[in-house]
């Protein structure tokens, strides 16, 4: 791991190495990182994204790609993997964050966290430390791709500016399943199907609101941002609850969503799923200039536009949070002309965040060159 020094004027938060043991295709790695912007630079399959990846684990849930533990333990290895990162606070202070997951015949595979070597009450405890967000080729699709996608991009969002979301939204989809199957069943025991139901009424409403904040205060992190080269995207939230308006005092709107669900149990029972609440929410991204829909943009366009909001929402997350995030591009480079790219490096220069960047090219990279850490990668390891 590398000096605990930060580079002269730079006093915001930083990953100051990263090691991993068994993680993908890296038997072990011990990566010193001194620069604000990291580029990882190699052949298609070398093992840059796997190192975004890793990174991404530094927050809560499954990481970039949400995938099982164990397709991310190293095959022929011993089953688990381990993430750690050295972290240079705000306040100079050092951290060290630990993701490590062993091989567990019960369930499958067992994720401890440690800060400082100290387990972790949660993985939310994670988000007192360091915000990461992120942008993947998988998401390109986003505004043509089903709605649950987008919920998950927004719930993405949400988390990085409220830690209780990822909470919230487990225990509803746990309370719902419970309400499903007791439906399916025909046990229409009324004590206590209402139970349920007002557990899902206050932790719907709150994953609605929650949300609907998120994308108020996203819209003012759009407009603050002036003379970006990237489309400016207008933003509609749809709650998943139909009619119902998202106004007043939060007791009289719990007690009306419990009556719906309990208007409409005969309704629920025939479709075998619950039809409305914020697990039928939506995200509708439209292009300001055009006044188009982002679904019927040019695949270019879609991707600025996806741009466009990510950086609004890294801009979001420091106001919000206090922290500056972590930012991981992934092959962005390769999409943008040499002006926007060039544009892309002096906007992230400007909000301050350390940024990872992969690219099979390094010349793509040329812009930042010089202010950036280039780090080639051959075959899971170090060129």
């Amino acid at each position: 791991m590398p000096a605990d020094h930060p580079p002269a004027g730079d006093a915001r938060i930083r990953v100051a190495g990263l090691g991993l043991v068994d993680f993908r295709n890296y038997p072990t790695l011990s990566l010193p990182l001194s620069s604000r912007f990291v580029v990882f630079h190699g052949d298609n399959g070398a093992g840059k994204t796997n190192l975004l990846e890793a990174l991404s684990l530094l927050s809560p849930g499954r990481g970039l790609r949400r995938a099982a533990y164990g397709e991310i333990a190293r095959v022929g290895g011993s089953g688990g993997f381990s993430v750690r990162a050295r972290l240079r606070e705000a306040d100079g202070e050092m951290r060290d964050l630990l993701t490590l997951v062993r091989p567990d015949e019960e369930s499958g595979a067992n994720r401890t966290l440690r800060i400082d070597g100290a387990p972790a009450r949660s993985s939310e405890e994670l988000l007192d430390h360091l915000r990461v967000v992120w942008l993947t080729p998988a998401m390109d699709g986003l505004f043509t791709g089903p709605a649950a996608e987008r919920r998950r991009f927004l719930d993405r969002m949400v988390l990085t500016v409220d830690p209780g979301h990822g909470r919230r939204a487990l225990d509803y989809e746990k309370a719902m399943r419970g309400r499903n199957r007791l439906l399916s069943e025909d046990r229409m025991d009324d004590s206590w199907l209402s139970g349920i139901e007002a557990q899902m009424a206050e932790l719907g409403l709150a994953i609605a609101l929650a949300r609907a904040d998120l994308v108020e205060r996203l819209r003012g992190s759009i407009e603050s941002i002036g003379g970006s080269p990237f489309p400016v995207a207008e933003l509609h939230l749809q709650s998943g609850y139909e009619t119902l308006r998202l106004e007043g005092a939060a007791v009289d709107l719990e007690d009306g969503i419990a009556a719906r669900l309990r208007a409409r149990r005969g309704l629920d029972r025939a479709a075998g799923r619950t039809l409305e609440g914020p697990h039928r929410g939506d995200l509708d991204v439209f292009h300001r200039l055009k006044a188009m829909p982002a679904a019927l943009s040019s695949t270019g366009e879609q991707k600025a536009l996806l741009i466009g909001l990510v950086i609004a929402h890294a801009r979001l997350v420091e106001a919000a949070s206090g922290l500056t995030p972590l930012l991981l591009l992934d092959e962005i480079a390769a999409h943008l002309d040499p002006g926007r790219r060039a544009a892309l490096f002096d906007i992230l220069d400007d909000l301050g965040v350390q940024a990872f960047l992969t690219g099979t090219d390094e010349a793509l990279f040329e812009a930042i060159r010089s202010r950036a850490q280039m780090v080639a990668i051959r075959n899971g390891d170090l060129a």
